[in-house]
């Protein structure tokens, strides 16, 4: 693919990566720069450099380099799709779907789905993959956004760190809070034995903040929370509410795992015994659109397993 640009008048003086930057080819800032630094943009025929100020009547090439193939199979799998453009793609990751490929999971993962879905991306970082700006643990399911390109995929990450992006769960915990909402701000970092697990750390955890309402509370001990993810650090909300002694409903590696006394038993407890995941849900993801600018906003209802045993709850 080759693109070609001629300089007019409101475009003189510009600097060469922002004139670039600025018409609407999927790349971001920094990969233009690589490909400029490498001689993969000319102006008028010869290599120049980033902060080259165009002149009136100057004629461009850009030859992006073939982004190199990921050493994954695409596989089909099917997916829930929200929304899709040629920039990002929103989905509704069920639970159970890994999203990295990683020891034990090499395959049926979501980029390999994602690889299958996806026919037009352009590359991430010079790879040809999707960007994963943000992921979801396995047993967690819910909303999550795409990158197809480097520049939507480089702007998406600065909103999630800018806290640009609303980001809602909800969940079902052991015991519950006594007040109708409040907040968890405590940071979190590595377990320091256990390598699969995150803890508080307060010398070496980053900052973390997670937002809680009250929904309802259930005589079987349960509660049924609405999560606000404030900011992003792995197993957050699982850590954040574990740590206040209401661990998340069918979470084995946050003490969310009850022995039930078998006799007596009620359909409640037949469902809780017929949970084989953590009770967690992204409902709710809100961003700007990383390039286009325009508000997106998006929500998934609590899926089956999750509504089911909520009415159980209800009813025994």
């Amino acid at each position: 693919m080759r693109y070609e640009f001629s300089v007019l008048g409101p475009d003189v003086q510009k600097r060469l990566d922002l004139f670039l930057l600025g018409q609407g080819i999927p790349y971001s800032r920094s990969q233009l720069k690589k490909w400029i630094d490498s001689g993969r943009v000319s102006v008028n025929g010869q290599s120049s450099k980033s902060g080259y100020r165009l002149k009136e009547g100057d004629f461009l090439e850009l030859v992006p380099e073939d982004p190199i193939p990921l050493m994954l199979r695409p596989e089909v799998i099917p997916l829930t799709v929200l929304f899709e453009d040629q920039d990002v793609l929103v989905l509704d990751k069920p639970a159970g779907l890994v999203v990295h490929p990683a020891p034990g999971n090499y395959s049926g993962t979501l980029v390999q789905a994602l690889l299958y879905h996806c026919q037009d991306l352009s590359g991430i970082g010079g790879v040809l993959r999707p960007g994963i700006v943000h992921r979801l643990d396995k047993d967690t399911s819910g909303l999550m956004v795409v990158a197809k390109n480097d520049r939507a995929h480089q702007q998406l990450i600065r909103q999630f760190q800018g806290g640009m992006v609303v980001k809602e769960y909800q969940a079902l915990v052991w015991g519950g809070p006594l007040h109708p909402q409040g907040r968890i701000e405590k940071p979190i970092g590595r377990h320091p034995v256990q390598r699969k697990k995150m803890a508080l750390n307060d010398i070496h955890g980053k900052p973390a903040l997670t937002e809680w309402r009250l929904l309802e509370r259930f005589p079987q001990g349960i509660s049924h929370l609405s999560l606000g993810l404030k900011t992003g650090r792995t197993h957050q909300i699982r850590v954040h509410l574990s740590s206040q002694g209401w661990p998340i409903v069918g979470d084995p590696l946050y003490g969310g795992i009850r022995n039930i006394p078998a006799k007596g038993e009620s359909p409640w407890v037949e469902g809780l015994k017929a949970l084989s995941r953590q009770m967690l849900h992204a409902c709710r993801l809100a961003f700007p659109h990383p390039v286009k600018g325009i508000n997106l906003d998006f929500q998934s209802a609590v899926p089956t397993d999750m509504s089911d045993f909520i009415q159980l709850l209800k009813t025994t």
